[in-house]
């Protein structure tokens, strides 16, 4: 009879809460570095933030970008930038920065559009003035916290406080390093970008509730067991399930990020770096922090009951 194929042994007895100084070491890290690159370097924000025209436009040839560059950097329609798309070198895509008014946008795409004339085909243009950049920044911002919020929320009523602190902390984390990422990478920060970061939280709660559900169990059923040792059996009682949900979501977004073009290559790559530091948080963040606050003092959760023995006669 088949049983299926067995990636990991039954039970690991892995030291991961042991070695938790290391996850923090790491962890403090990525979140230094997320703070110096963003601070100085800043993010490569899109078209959604920054407001202005994004133009991509395909050519019946080979394009030379230096010297379409020069082009349309002589038109007087601000500093123009140009990045090639796909393989082929026909596929450009063109960015003009805001301008104050409509009226003079309108007329520098105008401008734009007569200088490449009938070889080029506008493919796709979009158009964002600063104002409603500035909102969207404030907005997304917005967002992120509040599903930061109700997640630790939920977890702190369904479980108890000093989960829904580890859960927040988790979250914390995981988003910085996410914008760590598209700072390192110099990859467009758009609202796609954002639904990204969502996305990695949301990965990264399910992962952390999986592991807080078996701690809550164990906590019933060993009593006397030493906190830390408790914990690392319920991280490796789940690791398999862990590494094989992290596994199949990686593969899935990779096919993503080989084969769905430009537009949804950023999305895809900040998804695979976002199940990796969520798998890394959920170990190395949300189990330690139960330790500190004392998880095993708690009185609130109750004994398992006893099954029900049948009376002697």
């Amino acid at each position: 009879m088949f049983r299926g194929i067995k990636f990991l042994p039954h039970v690991t007895r892995i030291n991961f809460v042991g070695q938790r100084f290391y996850g923090f070491a790491l962890s403090i890290a990525i979140i230094i570095g997320t703070f110096g690159l963003v601070a100085f370097k800043g993010l490569e924000f899109g078209i959604d933030f920054s407001g202005g025209i994004q133009m991509e436009v395909r050519a019946d040839h080979r394009v030379d970008l230096a010297e379409l560059r020069t082009q349309l950097n002589a038109l007087d329609a601000g500093e123009i930038e140009l990045q090639g798309m796909g393989d082929s070198g026909r596929e450009v895509m063109i960015r003009i920065p805001a301008f104050e008014d409509e009226a003079t946008q309108n007329a520098a795409l105008k401008r734009v559009r007569d200088s490449l004339g009938p070889s080029f085909e506008d493919r796709r243009t979009e158009v964002v003035g600063p104002k409603v950049g500035d909102e969207l920044i404030r907005d997304g911002l917005l967002a992120t916290l509040l599903a930061i919020a109700a997640i630790a929320g939920y977890v702190w009523l369904r479980f108890e406080w000093q989960f829904g602190v580890g859960a927040m902390l988790t979250l914390l984390h995981d988003v910085i390093a996410t914008l760590g990422f598209y700072a390192l990478t110099r990859l467009e920060f758009s609202l796609t970008s954002v639904a990204a970061v969502l996305t990695v939280a949301g990965y990264s709660i399910n992962d952390t509730v999986v592991i807080y559900d078996r701690v809550r169990e164990n906590l019933r059923k060993y009593k006397k067991m030493p906190i830390l040792e408790l914990l690392n059996l319920s991280v490796n009682e789940t690791l398999s399930r862990t590494i094989l949900t992290g596994g199949t979501t990686i593969l899935s977004v990779l096919a993503i990020a080989l084969f769905g073009g430009e537009v949804l290559r950023a999305f895809a790559l900040a998804l695979i770096w976002g199940v990796v530091i969520g798998t890394f948080s959920s170990v190395y963040i949300s189990l330690p922090v139960l330790y500190y606050f004392k998880l095993r003092d708690l009185d609130a959760i109750a004994p398992l009951e006893e099954p029900e023995t049948a009376e002697k006669p």
